[in-house]
């Protein structure tokens, strides 16, 4: 009888109820539902978090199961929020110069609007007209398109280029850093036509709605939190069909299944082109609840910050990735934030914020070194400890190896 992939993975359900009960208890106690006891700004990062978490698990994809250690993929996060970016900025001016235009005596014309929309998105560039790459930065539905389109088409071609001339290793990894440093110069050029260092701001305001901050929050923490699961969901069927097999024993011995006659380098594409996306996906909700991208944010520093999370998780497990980047991402906020205490020594002060840094790169060695499993490895260790529950089930070569009385001695 064929078994239903819920069936086979139980841990799915288990996760899925998890953050189900998450988001019904967060969404119970903030302000947006009337409570009060969860702030609108904890909301936010709570929902900046769950998309960490989902960029995460694209990560072990990539890393964990497939053994390519993208120093990358941020760089998918960040064009993903680039990219929803645009139109929340684009429609929020034209609504704002529309307003203003409305009142003069004379109606403006198509071209006068559209020259005024241009003259507050680029002025602070020293430019008033709209680059090539703003050509549908009017229609929603084409923006939304283009979160996935742009970095799956990046990624298409850098792991076409790389995979079939069989990089691997740590050279694979420097060349993902290089894409990534030099779309982020890129993007620092006042001419990339996305405003260099000032990158897009106000994102945080949806053009058009009339709801408080408070519910707008909760729209994006909904929506951050539907896609970690879906995104789970996705990444845990493919790990777990032939599929899954086949990249883990790339991971394991690329040599071996090439020589099975399975194409590697079509599995590592697909594998880097999906994750991509997933990532862009995750950058398109991340944004709007910052309020602002800007090329710093696609740094190669925050594409290693990504492998220390799925690190310290514990990578090639989903729900690892999943709690090294929620646990990561909020202590960060925590000790960056000033909330947590100095601590007087008499001759110095421990400052968390300088210190979290050099916090985290030791948690990182430590974990390396003493528990490369990571958090992960706690809960598989708890699993292998338990008894097995095996109901008189024939565990030997004969029937009845082993049957309900032998299991309970």
């Amino acid at each position: 009888m064929q078994q239903s992939f819920i069936t086979k993975n139980p841990s799915v359900l288990v996760f899925l109820a998890i953050l189900a009960l998450f988001t019904l208890g967060v969404t119970l106690l903030s302000e947006g539902a009337g409570a009060g006891f969860i702030s609108t700004s904890f909301i936010k990062t709570l929902g900046k978090t769950l998309c960490l978490c989902l960029i995460a698990v694209a990560m072990d994809l990539i890393w964990g199961f497939t053994g390519i250690l993208s120093l990358g993929h941020f760089a998918f996060f960040g064009l993903g929020g680039y990219m929803i970016g645009m139109w929340l900025m684009y429609e929020r001016t034209r609504l704002i110069v529309v307003e203003s235009l409305s009142q003069s005596e004379i109606p403006a014309t198509t071209a006068e609007i559209t020259d005024a929309i241009g003259h507050q998105i680029f002025g602070v560039v020293g430019s008033s007209d709209f680059p090539l790459i703003w050509a549908f930065a009017d229609s929603l539905f084409l923006q939304l398109a283009l979160v996935v389109i742009v970095p799956g088409i990046l990624a298409l071609i850098f792991g076409w280029l790389a995979f079939r001339s069989r990089v691997t290793g740590v050279y694979l990894s420097i060349l993902t850093q290089a894409m990534t440093l030099a779309l982020a110069l890129y993007l620092f050029q006042n001419d990339s036509g996305l405003r260099g260092n000032n990158g897009l701001s106000g994102l945080q305001n949806l053009p058009g709605v009339t709801a408080s901050q408070d519910m707008v929050s909760l729209w994006f923490f909904w929506g951050s939190a539907l896609a970690l699961g879906l995104g789970y969901m996705l990444a845990a069927w493919i790990v777990s069909g032939k599929f899954g097999s086949v990249i883990r024993g790339i991971r394991d011995n690329e040599a071996r299944v090439r020589f099975l006659g399975y194409s590697v380098e079509v599995y590592k594409l697909v594998v880097f082109t999906l994750t991509a996306c997933i990532a862009a996906i995750a950058g398109a909700l991340y944004y709007p609840q910052a309020g602002i991208i800007n090329p710093a944010e696609i740094a190669p520093i925050a594409s290693i910050y990504l492998a220390v999370w799925v690190a310290i998780g514990g990578r090639g497990r989903l729900y690892g990735a999943v709690i090294g980047a929620a646990l990561v991402s909020l202590l960060s906020s925590w000790f960056t934030g000033g909330q947590a205490p100095d601590i007087p020594l008499g001759f110095a002060t421990i400052k968390w914020v300088d210190w979290w840094l050099v916090l985290l790169g030791l948690s990182f060695v430590l974990v390396t070194l003493f528990a490369p499993k990571g958090i992960g490895g706690l809960i598989d260790l708890w699993t292998e400890l338990r008894t097995p529950d095996r109901h008189g089930a024939d565990l030997g070569p004969d029937a009845g190896a082993l049957r309900e009385q032998e299991a309970q001695q």
